[in-house]
């Protein structure tokens, strides 16, 4: 049972409409503040209804400040009210506050969210939309292959996962940006797209149904929501086990693709998990790696590969694929490595001569319970590769072979015979116990 506080620090959600759309209660908090917290704009627009010698906080650049300031409010016995937008307990300050001080110091004033005034506008039901932020820092425009760093990465993951999404932009990620952001992943023909600005304003705008080309041209007010929906249905792809005539492969030397058996297993031992970071190392038509992907829609997959050709393969492979948490670059192994967050998993199929560096270091970086999965088509690989990871046993390395020949149907007039396909060699490595007298090749 929450005990309640005598001079909790009232966080009020205000509306650009001022005291119009507030309740009794929270007008008579505002008015009585001995002390009121808030941004520029919101203090100037409430500024007039403060009683003489209240004193004010402008929290714009300051956040890290705020709790210090109730904190010091409360215990001079002040009362504090901090201003915040619409419900402060979604995408709002309340959590933060929250975070930092007791939560029975708190009492939480809600209003409407601009979100939900959006959609009463144009009639949009949002019960089971997903609400995101761009409110993230100014990274620039969004490319495909942005990585989890960027101000959109969390809109253009959901953009995957969501028929409908109300955003919360930011001057920076601003609407004709998020428009732009359909149109580089494919999407600018499946969504549907609202504006609204200035809500609660006398200037205020809503341009109900844009198409994301349209939206892309244009300049908005800098205060806006953009709602998202979509009118062509989400695609239902396969994430796993894709034959090999669904990736673009390097021409007239087809097959330099990890194929469907070996892409199986592989995975498989990878032990993927919806939020995993993953590695995929010599990634040549990227087939392991996009799988992945698609594996792990929370986490991100991080991809490398030397050869340029290839590289312009794996691309098109990742337009086709339809995933935007996978990121290739352009480069040999292990350079660049040590700027990529730790990995899960990670998949080696070419190493470029590294190998045994690559091992070592992989290893180093690997989080607890991660995996290394090796696929190797010849002996000597598959002798270096098991030497190094043997010199690491007493370091609670442990490690297996797995060696996988599939045989597939092939027509012979009118019946059919089996071709069999190269062995190839998995080797998967990961950290344990170190104890005395454990040896490379055991189980788990």
């Amino acid at each position: 049972m929450r005990v309640k506080d005598p001079n909790p620090c009232h966080i009020v959600g205000v509306l650009d409409d001022g005291m119009a759309s507030l309740s009794a209660t929270a007008g008579a908090l505002i008015r009585s503040a001995d002390v009121v917290i808030g941004g520029s704009r919101t203090l100037e627009l409430f500024g007039t209804w403060f009683k003489p010698g209240a004193v004010r906080h402008d929290l714009t650049g300051a956040l890290s400040h705020v709790p210090e300031w109730v904190r010091s409010a409360r215990e001079q016995l002040l009362r504090c009210v901090v201003l915040a937008t619409g419900d402060p307990l979604c995408h709002g300050i309340a959590p933060y506050l929250a975070q930092h001080l007791c939560i029975d110091a708190l009492e939480i004033h809600p209003n409407l969210s601009t979100l939900q005034l959006a959609c009463a506008r144009i009639g949009l039901a949002w019960q089971d939309a997903r609400i995101v932020s761009a409110h993230g820092k100014d990274a620039g425009e969004w490319h495909r292959g942005n990585g989890p760093s960027h101000g959109l990465y969390p809109l253009a993951q959901a953009l995957r996962q969501h028929d409908r999404l109300l955003v919360l932009t930011s001057p920076c990620n601003s609407p004709d940006r998020i428009a732009r952001l359909l149109k580089a992943e494919g999407l600018a023909d499946d969504f549907h797209m609202a504006v609204a600005e200035r809500l609660l304003q006398a200037e205020e705008r809503v341009l109900p149904q844009l198409s994301p080309a349209e939206a892309a041209e244009m300049t908005f007010a800098e205060l806006n929501v953009v709602l998202l929906w979509r009118h062509v249905p989400a695609p239902r792809p396969v994430r796993f086990g894709l034959p090999d005539a669904a990736y673009h492969q390097r021409q007239p030397e087809k097959g330099l693709i990890t194929k469907q058996e070996v892409r199986a297993v592989s995975l498989a031992r990878m032990q993927l998990r919806a939020d995993s970071v993953v590695w995929d190392i010599g990634a040549g038509s990227g087939s392991v790696g996009l799988e992945a992907a698609r594996l792990c829609p929370q986490g991100h997959v991080h991809a490398i590969e030397k050869n340029e050709a290839d590289v312009a393969i794996a691309r098109r492979n990742h337009e086709a694929f339809g995933v935007s948490n996978y990121s290739l670059h352009w480069g040999k192994a292990p350079e660049g490595l040590d700027t990529w967050p730790a990995p899960d998993a990670v998949f080696i199929g070419g190493s470029g001569g590294e190998l045994a560096t690559l091992i070592g270091g992989i290893l180093e970086r690997l989080r607890p319970q991660g995996r290394l999965v090796m696929n190797f088509v010849t002996l000597e690989n598959l002798a270096t590769a098991t030497a190094a990871l043997q010199s690491l046993v007493d370091q609670g390395v442990m490690w297996d072979v797995l060696q996988i020949q599939a045989s597939r149907s092939k027509p012979i007039l009118h019946m059919h015979r089996m071709v069999a396909e190269n062995p190839v060699w998995i080797v998967c490595a990961w950290r344990g116990q170190a104890t005395e007298g454990v040896q490379g090749g055991q189980d788990e």
